[in-house]
């Protein structure tokens, strides 16, 4: 039964914060049809009635240079933010994963009395472990996309639940690859290869280059593959360049958006690290992960990792059941041997196809729900 209405305020970064928080608006208007929000966001969530105050884009940095270089704007956003929700507090914030940014104002916001909760855990099972104590202080309760992160907050005495993760619930078990296909003017026969150098200005500087040479490796051993890649808003300015310079004669579509598509379409992906793993693996395609960044984000980072694996379906099983090929492995020769290697192999696809559906049925749970309902307790507490 719908509930009276209410205002929440969200923080966002970058395109897979907008595309989390605009599918977790969506369900929380189920159950608040008046629902207000406002705060930092991007179009996907302006989509759903979202007020946005700053666009996501302010957020979508990455590593220690990217902070350093912006850290005088965003130190002023955030203050600016916390000053006008604590003027006139909403009934709660969420915090929608971008962590360095979040967890500061979530600290103050619940210090004054807002009520705090926080959206997608930390890998605080991965690296950065000394980020429990900044959660227990900012976040009243955190809403968690895997199974099992609650059991390592609760273990600190920090509120949380497990939701699931609401792309496995907007994502069909089946994906629709000829009505993709269709909606991209492909070929039903043709070899597609999906190109997904990330969201972040800094992602395309490094990873770009790598996979649109790693692609016109692939082409010349195979002359019949065609590619597409989705570009981010804000981002064709710099890919174009790229493809210019590294791949003139690539049989490659540049899409505005439509990553979704472009994996429904594909028969596999070379991918950046991130959400957009997890996204590749709910369309049940086989992947490459690559990843770069500047070398002393990777000096900083790479000692305080504490498993081995960095692509989330390869966390999920708790294996590589999918190559990794980070910083100084990700080469473009290395990128299209492995590529070409999944073209070659129909059996290893297959296998890779059932174990990437079960990690769907596993995080198809009816995020939504769970989560309106969680947030319906943090506000009755």
């Amino acid at each position: 039964m719908a509930e009276p209405s209410l205002s929440l305020a969200l923080v966002a970064g970058e395109a897979s914060g907008d595309l989390l928080a605009s599918l977790l608006i969506q369900g929380l208007k189920a159950r608040w049809p008046e629902l207000q929000t406002q705060g930092i966001g991007g179009p996907r969530m302006a989509a759903q009635g979202f007020e946005a105050w700053w666009p996501s884009s302010k957020l979508s940095v990455f590593g220690y240079v990217d902070a350093l270089l912006n850290i005088r704007e965003l130190l002023a956003i955030r203050r600016q933010l916390g000053d006008r929700l604590l003027a006139q507090p909403p009934a709660a914030f969420i915090g929608v994963d971008a962590p360095d940014f979040n967890f500061g104002l979530e600290q103050r916001l619940r210090e004054a009395g807002v009520k705090t909760v926080h959206f997608v855990c930390p890998s605080i099972w991965a690296w950065r472990a000394e980020r429990v104590e900044k959660i227990k202080r900012s976040a009243d309760h955190v809403l968690c996309l895997f199974p099992f992160e609650p059991a390592l907050l609760q273990a600190h005495g920090i509120g949380a639940s497990y939701v699931g993760h609401p792309l496995a619930d907007a994502i069909p078990l089946q994906p629709p690859q000829a009505q993709a296909r269709s909606a991209l003017k492909l070929d039903g026969a043709d070899s597609v290869v999906a190109l997904l150098p990330g969201s972040r200005r800094s992602e395309i500087r490094y990873i770009a280059e790598p996979l649109l040479r790693a692609a016109v490796l692939m082409q010349q051993a195979r002359p019949e593959l065609r590619f597409v890649m989705p570009v981010a808003p804000g981002l064709r300015a710099l890919i174009d360049p790229l493809v210019a310079r590294h791949a003139p004669g690539l049989q490659l579509d540049l899409l505005d958006g439509r990553s979704h598509e472009a994996l429904a379409a594909c028969d596999i992906t070379l991918v950046a690290s991130g959400t957009a793993t997890l996204e590749a693996a709910l369309f049940k395609r086989p992947m490459v992960i690559a990843y770069r960044m500047h070398a002393l984000n990777w000096w900083r980072m790479k000692g305080k990792n504490y498993q081995p694996w960095v692509g989330l379906p390869n966390v999920l099983a708790r294996d590589f059941i999918v190559p990794e090929l980070i910083q100084d492995q990700c080469t473009p020769e290395a990128l299209a041997r492995e590529g070409l290697a999944w073209l070659d192999d129909t059996a290893r696809c297959e296998r890779v196809r059932a174990i990437f559906q079960q990690q769907h049925e596993l995080l198809r749970c009816n995020t939504a729900q769970k989560a309106s309902d969680a947030i319906a307790q943090v506000l009755q507490a």
